[in-house]
């Protein structure tokens, strides 16, 4: 029988679906069971609790088919790539509702759910990206459905309580590693940039500092397209079997973008990264928590207008340590602090100082 090329897209679209809890392969990372990246349990979607399968599959089949061909083939080298490749955004109507099951929900988030987390319940859990072109734009007749041009957001623990699990652990402010301000602005030679990136092996730097001037930055790697700071690119001479172990396990790595609310992170990889900050946790708060954030998810790492009322000149901290206001690490794959076997990031194989201009 004659296959058209529409219905070759279509089929494989399906086949390139999101898994859900329950297939085999459904990928339990991208959801976790709580802690500060979640803030609460987060039950996935079975497959008989919004309809069938079969049920999913036909409303998934409609709809896809009434996509143009070359929307068709962008969707598809979204999903195939997992988000590796660069993909145009997928421009659809935003008040169209579709029924599954007894439930009803908007063609976005449906599309969210097939292709990216079928535990998705509504599209205010995502954020936008900065790539897509969507972004910051309010148009009340189309919006970019495209699912990896979304992230999750990180959902933080109240500032009142303390680590939960295994998802966050304290650090004093004064763990003695990293570089300071004028270390940083010295070996960069350039006052234009906004941030610049270190990478460290344990207590080793790794590579020259990297300097950022573009609105958004990729650290990875091994990412398909990759455009920025490939970490696959220096040579390491860490011997560490856990340290070779991490750096392949790397992956598409994270984004980093200067938004107009302040620094996010997304975190395009395929597993756990670690974030410390001053302006993630209480102000008044003489330990840091280090927040876990799952793949797939973003977290908003660094407010410029925080950062700012951290430095008070009576501060013993931050006149210990000015730079720590301004610094975010970032540890790959492995955590540290009161709730791991590591209590410094030094200790971890694989981690980003991000030091952010502040002149």
């Amino acid at each position: 029988m004659f296959r058209t090329k529409r219905t070759g897209l279509v089929r494989r679209l399906w086949r390139s679906r999101a898994p859900v809890e329950g297939d085999g392969d459904a990928d339990t990372r991208t959801h976790g069971s709580g802690g500060c990246c979640l803030g609460k349990s987060t039950k996935v979607a079975g497959k008989t609790s919004a309809g069938t399968d079969a049920e999913l599959k036909s409303l998934t089949h409609s709809i896809l088919k009434q996509i143009k061909e070359k929307q068709l083939e962008g969707l598809l080298q979204a999903v195939e790539s997992k988000g590796g490749a660069r993909s145009p955004c997928l421009l659809l109507p935003s008040k169209v509702d579709t029924k599954l099951g007894q439930q009803s929900y908007s063609l976005p988030l449906l599309l969210y759910k097939v292709f990216r987390w079928p535990d998705l319940m509504d599209c205010s859990e995502l954020k936008r990206l900065s790539c897509c072109e969507s972004y910051g734009e309010i148009n009340p007749e189309l919006v970019c459905c495209n699912p990896h041009h979304m992230s999750r957001l990180c959902e933080l623990d109240s500032p009142d309580s303390g680590p939960s699990s295994t998802e966050t652990g304290g650090t004093t402010y004064s763990a003695p590693v990293g570089l300071s301000d004028s270390q940083a602005l010295q070996e960069s030679g350039d006052r234009s940039h906004w941030c610049v990136v270190a990478y460290w092996e344990e207590k080793t730097r790794v590579g020259r500092l990297y300097s950022v001037q573009e609105p958004s930055l990729d650290i990875f790697y091994d990412l398909p397209q990759g455009n920025g700071f490939c970490l696959g690119q220096l040579s390491s001479d860490n011997k560490s079997p856990l340290a070779q172990m991490v750096r392949t396990k790397i992956g598409y790595g994270i984004q980093l973008s200067r938004e107009p609310d302040g620094v996010w992170v997304y975190n395009r990889s395929c597993y756990p990264i670690f974030i410390k900050s001053a302006t993630l946790d209480n102000p008044d708060s003489r330990t840091l928590l280090v927040h876990k954030v799952f793949p797939g998810f973003s977290i908003k790492a660094f407010d410029f207008e925080k950062a700012d009322s951290l430095q008070r000149p009576n501060d013993h901290e931050f006149t210990q340590q000015p730079r720590t206001g301004f610094t975010v690490q970032i540890s790959f794959v492995k955590g540290w602090g009161q709730c791991y076997t590591r209590q410094f990031i030094s200790s971890c194989p694989c981690w980003l100082e991000v030091i952010f201009n502040n002149q």
